[in-house]
């Protein structure tokens, strides 16, 4: 077989929209379409962008080839099944974000504007156009096999996006929700129908308890007060995280008969602070806590329930709640932190705050507090911190871990001696606040005279 040269970028793949593109590559780009239906398709992301190739080699832009498919397919009886399928198939060989734009694009043409007249948005802030339904629509003319692929790719926006994915989803079923308002309430109620029974719905002498994978909702009611129940509360939660169509980011909405919330200043009193907050009181159940965390704990994914000031990756409540009982939960608080978005997630130095108050300064305090200062962008000092530090026992705990520094930084962070300063000015300012600017003249000056070497040798 003799096919014409690459015109892809880098020559690296095939274009396939082109009106003139021959049919010998259409020919081979429907093979790898198969291909992907049968699992034998194969995925390089060795170099960009990605691409997928056939069984003969020849490669394809998933983007491409999932548009290819879907404008194929009769719009009159839409074949959602077949849709899905592929959209499954191209997902899991190339991921999410190869494919999301065609959806969306797809969902926009065939959907709101054929059924919907698009207004102006009204200002810069909102992220998508107002829409009504065209006044000559006639229900025979929206076909229901389309609404709901276009409720599928509005849930893969929530199960396999990032958190402000979910806008995309809210938008997709608005429009569903004026064509056919059983299907959304439908989504509302069970969710996609990918959940296992069990786990989309729970009921037990201690709790009830739902997940919904299409709005990422988790509800728990608890009956009692006992550790049994708690013990229930976190195995679902586990439960729900292990399935694979659960999506990362989510709420979780517990209510309770012990209103009781984790002793940490400032944190939202939510459901999820009130359930780890009574669940810590049972030692018996920190490894499950500590389950729960790691199987929560995902970079750039969220709570969607709480407000944007007190935005918190999933498993910080989990964490908080461990990381105040001592030492022994040191690495994982230490992972969690390493795991925070310093530019959006603030709440760990709250907890922080807490664990200093309560521990002091100490080696593993200030290892914890090392993490924390590269969690976000400033980490400042709580009131008490320049008073709490105010001994030599606290002051030698310190030197200890600047003459070790390397020990508390990452490989990567080890390699630029640039970093490694900045890294120790950072944690200086966590303690002293602005007074550690100058070298600390401010601090040194006003340190006890018994204590004055020591300051010296903190900030030499």
């Amino acid at each position: 077989m003799s096919l014409p040269k690459r015109d892809g970028v880098h020559n690296r793949y095939y274009l396939i929209h082109k009106p003139d593109t021959s049919p010998e590559v259409l020919a081979e780009a429907d093979l790898c379409i198969q291909d992907v239906l049968n699992g034998t398709a194969r995925e390089n992301h060795s170099a960009y962008p990605t691409v997928v190739r056939n069984h003969n080699g020849t490669p394809f832009l998933p983007d491409q080839l999932l548009e290819r498919y879907l404008t194929g397919l009769l719009l009159k009886e839409f074949s959602c099944e077949n849709a899905v399928s592929l959209c499954d198939a191209m997902r899991r060989l190339a991921g999410w974000q190869e494919i999301r734009y065609a959806l969306e694009k797809y969902i926009e043409k065939q959907v709101q504007e054929r059924y919907f007249l698009v207004g102006e948005r009204e200002d810069g802030f909102t992220v998508f156009p107002p829409c009504t339904v065209r006044p000559e629509l006639q229900t025979e003319d929206v076909d229901e096999g389309l609404l709901r692929f276009a409720c599928y790719v509005a849930v893969c926006h929530t199960v396999y996006g990032q958190s402000f994915e979910s806008l995309t989803t809210e938008h997709i079923l608005g429009l569903v929700s004026q064509l056919r308002p059983d299907m959304v309430k439908e989504l509302k109620t069970a969710g996609s129908g990918k959940l296992p029974p069990n786990i989309q719905k729970r009921k037990t002498k201690h709790l009830t308890a739902s997940a919904n994978d299409a709005f990422a909702t988790i509800r728990i009611t608890a009956k009692d007060s006992t550790e049994e129940c708690y013990d229930e509360a976190l195995d679902y939660l586990c439960a729900v995280l292990e399935q694979e169509e659960f999506p990362r980011s989510y709420s979780v909405e517990f209510r309770g008969k012990e209103k009781l919330y984790l002793p940490i200043p400032g944190l939202p009193k939510k459901g999820v602070n009130q359930l780890f907050a009574c669940a810590v009181q049972h030692p018996n159940l920190h490894p499950a806590i500590e389950r729960y965390a790691r199987l929560a704990m995902r970079e750039y994914e969220w709570y969607q329930n709480l407000a944007d000031e007190a935005c918190a990756m999933p498993g910080s409540f989990a964490v908080f709640a461990l990381g105040l009982e001592g030492e022994q939960w040191a690495p994982l608080v230490a992972e969690y932190l390493d795991l925070c978005d310093d530019e959006h997630s603030s709440l760990q130095a709250k907890f922080l705050h807490a664990l200093i108050r309560k521990f002091g300064f100490q080696p593993w305090t200030l290892g914890v507090l090392v993490r924390g200062t590269l969690s976000m962008q400033w980490l400042e000092p709580a009131k008490e911190f320049s008073r709490l530090i105010a001994n030599a026992e606290s002051l030698d705990a310190l030197l200890a871990v600047k003459h070790r520094f390397s020990a508390y930084l990452l490989s990567e962070e080890n390699k630029d001696p640039k970093f490694r300063a900045i890294a120790w000015q950072s944690l200086l300012r966590a303690i002293w606040g602005t007074s550690s600017e100058n070298g600390g003249s401010k601090v040194i000056k006003s340190a006890p005279k018994e204590l004055k070497e020591k300051y010296q040798q903190v900030f030499a």
